[in-house]
C-alpha cells in the first residue's frame, strides 16, 4: 500500500475533504465493508425502449409489467402453486393495483382471507426481487410510511420455535385488523416493480404522433432512475418550446396530419382555434386536402426557407423548391420532370416574394410562438428532457443514440463545421450538443436555427437523411418522396464499422454495443433488430401504432442483466380495460442476444469503478489516520 509520503498535495487536500464525511477510523472502514459488499452483488437490470411516439397506454404498460420480467418471476416462483388464471389476476393487481382493487371490491371478492394469501404472494416476490440489492437499497426503495414494516416481512426467517413466522402472521393480522390492505398493496406494488428494473433508458422520439407525449412525461418525471437520449422529434419539441418558428411550424404539422391536436390544447394551453378559423376562411375543401393542412403546410415551406436562405452553411439549397412552383398550373417541374401538385390553392402566396409570411400568417405564428414559450407545463417536460437527456450517452459498455453518427461512404468519420470550426466522430457530438443547450439557454438565432437543422439535415445525428417535407406535402408522385440517408444507415450492418464507432467513445470491450432506434425494424420483411454480429442493435419495432402495419410487431425492450442482453419483441396492446376486465397482457417474445462469459457484478459497471475507487480512497483515508497524517474528527463529550 502506497503511504502518505507518497501522496501529491492535490490528493493529501482530497483526503482532508473526504475525512468530513468519514471522520473517524470506525466511520472508514465500516464504509469500505459496506462498499466492498456492493460491489460483489449482481448488477442491477437496465431497460432500453425507444421511439414511444405518444403511445401512453402500450407504454405504460410495458413499464408496469416491467416488459414481462414479473410474469417471469411469477411463473418460475408460483407455476406449481397457483392457475394461470390466479397466476394473471395477481399480476395484473401489480400492474394497476389501484383499478383492479376497484373492480375486486366492487365484485365482492376481497376479503380476509384473499388479502392474507395475496400479501403473502407479493412479499415472497418481492423478496425473490430484492435478493440482488443490499438491504439499505431495498428499504430506500419502499415507501417511508410503511419501510419498518415491510423490511421485517422481507427478511423474516424460519427459526427452531418459529418465532419468526409467528411475528411475521402478526404483522398480517394487524394489516388485516387496522384496513390497511389497500396501502400495503399498493406499497408492495411499487416496490416489486421498482425492484424488477433498476434503470430505464429512453433512446429518442417521446413525442409526435400518438396522443399523449405529455402523459409519458409525466410517468418519467416520477421514475425513480432513467437517462433520455433525445431523438429528432424530441430536438424539434424543444426547439418550438425555445421559440424557434420553423420548428414550431412543424410541430404543428406533424400533430394535424395526425389529427392529434389533443396534446397541444388539452395537454400544454396552445390554442390552435385561431389557426383552425384561419385556414378554414383562407383554403378551400374541394380538392381532397384538409384546410388546416394546407395552411400548415403553406407556413412551413416558408419558414424552412428562411432559415435556408440564412444559413448557405447547411447546403440545402436543393430544399428550395417552393418558388419552383407554377402556381397557374399547379405542378413543379425537378430534374427535367415536371410533376402534378395536390392543390393549386396557394392564395397566401405571393410569387414574387414566396417565402415571406403574410401578414395573417405573421400574427398567427407569433401569437402560438408566445404560447409555446409559456406555457408552464410545456417547459416544465423540455425543462426535464434538458436535465436527464443527452445526445448520447456510454454506460456499462453501451453506447446509446437515437439516430446514427454522420459518416462518409468510405466509412470515416465525415467532418462537419459548427461555428465555423470542422467536427468530427465524438467531438461533433459533443458540440452538437452544447449548441442543443446553447438554444434553450440563450435562445440565439443561430443556435435556434441548428435546432431546425437538427429535425430534418442530412448530417444531423438525429436524422440523417434528406427530409422530403415539400415532397410529401405536395407532390402527388410517391417516387419523389424517398428520402436519402447518411451512410451510417447501411454501414452499421457490418461488425468492424462498429467497433470503430464504439471505440471513438472510449468503449473498448469485446461485450460492447451501439444501440438506437430511429429506423422502424421491419420485422414482418425479415428486418432483424440485431446487426453487425450483435454489436449493432435497433430497438425501434413500432411503439406507434402508425408504424406497426410495417413493423409488424409494437415495440421493443432491450433487458441487459447480469446474465446478458436480449431483446423482447411486444404485440400489440389493446387497452387497460381490457388488461383489467380480462387480464390481458402484451404478449412478447424473448430473444437473447448475448451472454455474458461470467455474471455483470456491480464492480464491473461504470457505477462500479466509481465505488471501486473510492474503496481505495477510503483505505489511503483510513492509513492517513493510522498514521497521524490526518487526525481523526471525534465528537465532543
Amino acid at each position: 500500500m502506497e503511504t502518505y509520503d507518497t501522496y501529491s498535495p492535490e490528493y493529501l487536500r482530497y483526503l482532508e475533504l473526504l475525512s468530513k464525511e468519514y471522520p473517524t477510523q470506525a466511520a472508514t472502514f465500516t464504509e469500505i465493508i459496506n462498499l466492498q459488499a456492493i460491489v460483489n452483488l449482481p448488477k442491477g437490470t437496465e431497460h432500453f425502449m425507444s421511439d414511444l411516439h405518444g403511445e401512453y397506454e402500450a407504454f405504460y404498460h410495458i413499464l408496469n409489467n416491467c416488459s414481462g420480467v414479473i410474469r417471469e418471476k411469477v411463473e418460475m416462483i408460483f407455476s406449481d402453486k397457483m392457475s394461470k388464471a390466479e397466476q394473471d389476476d395477481l399480476l395484473t393487481l401489480i400492474y394497476y393495483p389501484k383499478e383492479k382493487l376497484n373492480m375486486l371490491y366492487r365484485e365482492g371478492k376481497v376479503n380476509d382471507d384473499w388479502a392474507r394469501t395475496t400479501l403473502e404472494r407479493m412479499i415472497d416476490l418481492a423478496k425473490l426481487l430484492s435478493s440482488k440489492y443490499t438491504r439499505s437499497k431495498v428499504r430506500k426503495a419502499m415507501p417511508e410510511v410503511f419501510r419498518f414494516v415491510i423490511d421485517e416481512l422481507l427478511h423474516a426467517q424460519p427459526d427452531e420455535d418459529q418465532n419468526q413466522l409467528v411475528y411475521h402472521m402478526k404483522i398480517l393480522d394487524t394489516i388485516l385488523e387496522t384496513g390497511s390492505t389497500r396501502q400495503f398493496i399498493y406499497a408492495l406494488a411499487n416496490l416489486i416493480k421498482r425492484l424488477a428494473v433498476d434503470h430505464l433508458h429512453i433512446i429518442g422520439d417521446i413525442y409526435d404522433r400518438g396522443a399523449h407525449a405529455d402523459k409519458i412525461m409525466d410517468t418519467l418525471m416520477h421514475h425513480h432512475s432513467l437517462d433520455i437520449q433525445w431523438g429528432n422529434h424530441d430536438v424539434l419539441w424543444m426547439g418550438a418550446a425555445a421559440g424557434n418558428a420553423a420548428c414550431i411550424a412543424n410541430v404543428l404539422r406533424n400533430n394535424i396530419r395526425y389529427h392529434n391536436m389533443e396534446i397541444l390544447e388539452s395537454g400544454y394551453g396552445i390554442s390552435l382555434r385561431p389557426f383552425a378559423l384561419f385556414a378554414l376562411d383562407t383554403y378551400k375543401q374541394d380538392d381532397g386536402m384538409e384546410p388546416m393542412v394546407k395552411a400548415i403546410n403553406v407556413i412551413v415551406a416558408k419558414l424552412e426557407g428562411q432559415t435556408i436562405y440564412r444559413h448557405p452553411d447547411y447546403n440545402m439549397d436543393d430544399r428550395l423548391l417552393f418558388h419552383k412552383i407554377d402556381w397557374e398550373k399547379g405542378v413543379i417541374t425537378l430534374g427535367g420532370k415536371t410533376y402534378e401538385l395536390k392543390t393549386k390553392d396557394f392564395p397566401t402566396v405571393n410569387p414574387q416574394d414566396p417565402y415571406t409570411l403574410s401578414p395573417e400568417e405573421h400574427q398567427l405564428m407569433n401569437d402560438i410562438q408566445v404560447e409555446f414559450t409559456e406555457s408552464e407545463r410545456l417547459q416544465r417536460h423540455i425543462r426535464f428532457l434538458y436535465s436527464h437527456g443527452s445526445l448520447y450517452r456510454c454506460m456499462n459498455n453501451n453506447l446509446l443514440f437515437h439516430g446514427g453518427l454522420p459518416l462518409n461512404e468510405d466509412g470515416s468519420f465525415k467532418e462537419i463545421y459548427l461555428d465555423g470550426k470542422p467536427y468530427k466522430g465524438k467531438a461533433f457530438m459533443d458540440k452538437a450538443e452544447h449548441l442543443i443547450r446553447r438554444a434553450y439557454d440563450q435562445r440565439d438565432t443561430d443556435s435556434l436555427d441548428y435546432m431546425w437543422y437538427l429535425w430534418c439535415g442530412a448530417d444531423s445525428p438525429v436524422s440523417g437523411r434528406i427530409v422530403k417535407t415539400f415532397e410529401r406535402s405536395y407532390i402527388i408522385d410517391e417516387s419523389t418522396w424517398k428520402e436519402p440517408q447518411n451512410a451510417y444507415y447501411r454501414l452499421n450492418r457490418d461488425k468492424d464499422e462498429c467497433i470503430k464507432i464504439l471505440h471513438e467513445f472510449g468503449i473498448d470491450s469485446p461485450q460492447g454495443h451501439i444501440i438506437n432506434g430511429h429506423t422502424p425494424v421491419k420485422v414482418k420483411k425479415g428486418e432483424s433488430p440485431i446487426r453487425a454480429e450483435g454489436k449493432e442493435i435497433c430497438i425501434d419495432g413500432g411503439f406507434c401504432k402508425a408504424y406497426q402495419g410495417s413493423t409488424g410487431i409494437a415495440g421493443y425492450t432491450l433487458i441487459f442483466n447480469s446474465h446478458g442482453i436480449r431483446i423482447k419483441s411486444h404485440y400489440p396492446f389493446e387497452d387497460v380495460y381490457q388488461a383489467l376486465m380480462n387480464n390481458v397482457d402484451i404478449d412478447s417474445e424473448s430473444t437473447q442476444v448475448e451472454l455474458e462469459p461470467k455474471r455483470v457484478m456491480i464492480g464491473d459497471t461504470d457505477n462500479g469503478k466509481k465505488l471501486l475507487q473510492m474503496i481505495r480512497d477510503l483505505k489511503a483515508l483510513l492509513e492517513a489516520y493510522r498514521q497521524g497524517v490526518i487526525l481523526e474528527r471525534r465528537p465532543n463529550p
